[in-house]
């Protein structure tokens, strides 16, 4: 009840999860929910307390900071250290740990490394201090392709040549393809992601519901809407009538946002690139056109890092598939803790296993059987 009085409309809240546990299902049901910030809101709000018996919700590969992999930051921290580059970032990559350490510990050492809140901080940054060579970490999905490929524009168009980016972009669809054709989990249906479908509006998921007859629902970030999303899903597995349909109406429009895409296209080309506990995805990142490249760190500083194994024990790439939950991890809650994470989703404010450590007395969350 303390977590209701938090929303607005607790009327509806109400309503919704009475209706939600009172559903009997005919079969069980797996439903996964791709993005990081519909997982925080899940477990902040309790809800797999108030699903179903037969109901399981799975965590995908939704967070950007978890599915980069450590090497990208190894790559950073070298470029800093060899070639004398400010790294540019936003907040929540200073703690990720790398396989050489993390941002935060670069910093500590005396190396230039600035938190910024948007792409274009950053290019501003290099303007400020034109002999100094900005590096912005490019890391995140369609949300924020679109604000990168205009910063990049920017860059070019006011002459500002210190400034280039180390992308690590990623795109959701291939990673989505993967996952429903996973033989190890069965997912019935997916909560797909409101920030990123306001880019890409509904079209791009229709394979899901037409190919592989899965449920599929774009969902908004408040409780209510994750309720309401679930019982959309529940009702078109029930019925076996698969389509991709949007909850987040007053934000999702179907064609999604055309002008973002166009600008992320001008800039960028889709291309193979590597996730945490997926290997490499084809076509599934983002790298910098030809017309661009002046504006590729990774050309421009190049490095060579020693390629290292994940920490042992760590289950971050099992979690990010679906295929484990946290408390399934060796070291969750014991040697990996939010003040001490030894992989990235602990560390990540959208991460699965920070969700599970700060909120599993509320949401109920257990071990698997």
């Amino acid at each position: 009840m303390n977590q209701v009085k938090k929303i607005r409309e607790p009327a509806l809240l109400l309503g919704l999860s009475r209706h939600l546990a009172s559903i009997h299902l005919s079969k069980p049901m797996t439903l996964m929910e791709v993005c990081g910030t519909h997982t925080m809101e899940i477990h902040r709000a309790g809800l797999p307390s108030l699903l179903p018996p037969k109901l399981r919700l799975l965590s995908g590969p939704g967070c950007p900071v978890c599915v980069t992999p450590a090497p990208y930051l190894d790559t950073a921290m070298v470029m800093a250290r060899k070639h004398g580059v400010m790294l540019a970032t936003f907040g929540d990559m200073m703690r990720v740990p790398g396989n050489t350490g993390s941002l935060s510990g670069l910093r500590s050492e005396g190396y230039p490394v600035e938190i910024v809140y948007s792409p274009l901080n950053a290019v501003e940054l290099a303007r400020g201090k034109p002999d100094t060579e900005v590096v912005f970490l490019a890391v995140g999905f369609e949300t924020t392709a679109p604000a990168v490929a205009a910063s990049v524009l920017f860059a070019q168009e006011n002459r500002i040549r210190n400034f280039s980016i180390l992308s690590a972009h990623k795109l959701i669809i291939p990673s989505l393809e993967l996952l429903v054709s996973d033989p190890v989990v069965s997912i019935d249906g997916f909560i797909l992601p409101g920030h990123v479908s306001t880019i890409l509006g509904s079209k791009p998921y229709s394979f899901i519901a037409e190919r592989y007859h899965r449920a599929c629902v774009i969902t908004g970030f408040e409780t209510s809407d994750i309720m309401q999303g679930i019982l959309m899903l529940i009702a078109q597995i029930e019925k076996k009538e698969y389509t991709v349909e949007i909850q987040y109406r007053r934000v999702v429009k179907p064609e999604g946002n055309p002008q973002a895409r166009a600008c992320l296209e001008s800039v960028f080309v889709p291309a193979n690139t590597e996730w945490r506990g997926f290997g490499t995805i084809p076509m599934s990142g983002l790298a910098l056109r030809e017309d661009y490249r002046d504006f590729d760190a990774a050309v421009r500083f190049p490095v060579v890092i020693e390629d290292r194994p994940e920490p042992p024990g760590c289950l971050c790439g099992e979690i990010l598939l679906g295929h484990s939950i946290p408390p399934e991890c060796p070291l969750f809650g014991k040697v990996c803790l939010p003040d001490k994470p030894v992989g990235p989703c602990m560390v990540s404010s959208e991460g699965t296993c920070a969700a599970y450590y700060k909120y599993s007395k509320i949401s109920g969350a257990q071990r698997r059987e």
